[in-house]
């Protein structure tokens, strides 16, 4: 006689399945590929999974050092949510991990309020309403209303984000990081002021590292696209930096990353019986619903972007399921919340990955990586200067000059809500300022909705039915005859 216990385990396990089932949610859709595959697939996957490595593990460093969590977060995050999120993908060529956006949204959230210190103690809880967040919208076909966000919104955020970045990795470029910071600045003009005060404490050996190691990436990015620049830089300019500080004594105080070990990877999950528990939840819902909002909104984009130029068909209802599941299990492995990334999923289709298995790879891989590190603790030689400056290279290259002109020219609400929200970016906390351009491009829409296009008609001679020219006048002047084109709502009622 099965136990009763796992007997409502069992009809937990089928109740689930029947609710995805009932919102066209595959519980499992890794089956499918996994019947077709074969040594060919698993070949150019194989290739795949481990350029894209090479860029996760030291990206995963970068946006750990955004978000100023420890390194570990950003490593764990961009294995776990590579290997998670193709188990419940509808898209097999998108890489999920930590992202500029999210990470500086983080840091942004964490350093206007009081428990920046606390912050480590509060991801595991806020991967998992991150988390919950994605699958709840999934089961509600939340995605499907992504595409009525306008793309203004994204870039001009993301903009804004880029621009925060760079100015924020100043202070460790300028080696005046523990200064800038006793400052709290988390907005633009927070961290020039910071920066300012603490300028003529500058350091030449970080910010002379930082320019040489910068050059050296946009050198290498430019003439050797296939080549793993970003990995390649860092390593060299770690080496050069440990030479360095044992040869010139100026160069003895370089900042560098703390180590870890085995053990940060141990799981973790909130005290869900703590007294202050669901005030946590209620600090972090806000940035835990922008985040969640954000991520899915990139993967959306980012899904429909690859499929057509594969011919695919988006399930983005799907992917933003595989986000949630990703998350999920982030906040219990040390992670950080994971978003689609751009850069891993575009190197991951041009480096011709044939199936969703090219992600799990790649996470495996960066597993492997992450157990390496534990044990040859080589993070401690890396120089925060040189990180930063390879930070700075990424943010620079989010900045689309063509996509922002191409919305500027448009129409006038688009490029309103493009510099709305790139301003918002810079003035308000991010977690705030998506929110600002998505109401505000909201509001426009809804505005164009609520006036249908009017057209009055006349009978001619014939018998037949012909617009009314302006300087006509109605035949009878007690009957109009309209033709309305548009949405027929309560907000076009006053017009009628």
């Amino acid at each position: 006689m099965a136990h009763p216990l796992s007997r409502s385990l069992r009809n937990l396990v089928r109740d689930l399945r029947a609710l995805l089932v009932e919102n066209t949610l595959d519980p499992l859709p890794l089956r499918g590929p996994l019947k077709r595959y074969n040594g060919e697939k698993f070949r150019h996957d194989l290739r795949a999974g481990l350029n894209v490595a090479l860029l996760a593990l030291p990206q995963g460093l970068a946006y750990a050092a955004i978000a100023e969590l420890p390194i570990i977060y950003g490593i764990a995050c961009s294995a776990i949510a590579a290997v998670v999120a193709p188990l419940f993908s509808g898209s097999r060529h998108t890489i999920l991990g930590p992202t500029n956006a999210t990470s500086f949204m983080i840091f942004s959230f964490f350093a206007a309020g009081s428990i920046g210190a606390h912050k480590v103690e509060f991801m595991p809880l806020l991967c998992l309403m991150v988390g919950v967040f994605c699958v709840l919208g999934a089961l509600l076909k939340v995605a499907d209303l992504l595409q009525y966000v306008s793309r203004s919104v994204l870039i001009g955020y993301i903009t804004g984000a880029a621009v925060l970045i760079i100015a924020n990795q100043l202070k460790h470029i300028f080696g005046i990081a523990p200064q800038v910071n006793e400052e709290g600045g988390q907005t633009f003009i927070g961290i020039l002021l910071g920066l300012g005060k603490h300028l003529p404490e500058l350091q030449w050996p970080p910010l002379a590292l930082a320019v040489a190691t910068l050059l050296t990436y946009l050198f290498l990015q430019r003439r050797f696209k296939l080549l793993p620049t970003f990995a390649l830089t860092l390593i060299l300019f770690s080496a050069l930096a440990a030479g360095l500080r044992a040869w010139i004594p100026g160069f003895g105080a370089l900042d560098t990353f703390d180590p870890f070990t085995l053990a940060d990877l141990r799981p973790r999950l909130p005290d869900f019986s703590e007294t202050g528990f669901f005030d946590q939840v209620s600090l972090l819902a806000a940035v835990a619903f922008a985040i969640a909002f954000l991520a899915s909104l990139e993967n959306t984009v980012m899904a429909k972007s690859l499929a057509s130029r594969t011919g695919d068909r988006p399930d983005v209802n799907q992917d933003m399921f595989s986000v949630g599941m990703a998350n999920l299990v982030a906040g219990i492995f040390a992670g950080m919340p994971a978003s689609g990334s751009l850069t891993r999923s575009q190197l991951n289709y041009d480096s011709g990955a044939r199936t969703r298995f090219a992600s799990l790879f790649c996470g495996l891989i960066c597993i492997a990586g992450i157990f390496l590190l534990a044990v040859v603790p080589l993070v401690s030689h890396i120089p925060k200067a040189c990180l930063a400056a390879l930070v700075v290279g990424i943010a620079v290259s989010l900045i689309s000059p063509r996509l922002t002109r191409i919305c500027l020219r448009s129409t006038g609400d688009d490029a309103a809500v493009l510099l709305a929200t790139f301003v918002a970016a810079l003035v308000a906390p991010l977690h705030v300022a998506i929110f600002i351009g998505v109401a505000l491009s909201i509001t426009h829409f809804h505005r164009k909705a609520s006036i249908p296009y009017l057209v009055e008609y006349e009978i001619s001679d014939d018998g037949d039915l012909r617009e009314l020219g302006e300087k006509r006048k109605r035949p009878n002047p007690a009957i109009s005859i309209v033709h309305v084109e548009g949405d027929l709502f309560f907000g076009a009622a006053e017009l009628f």
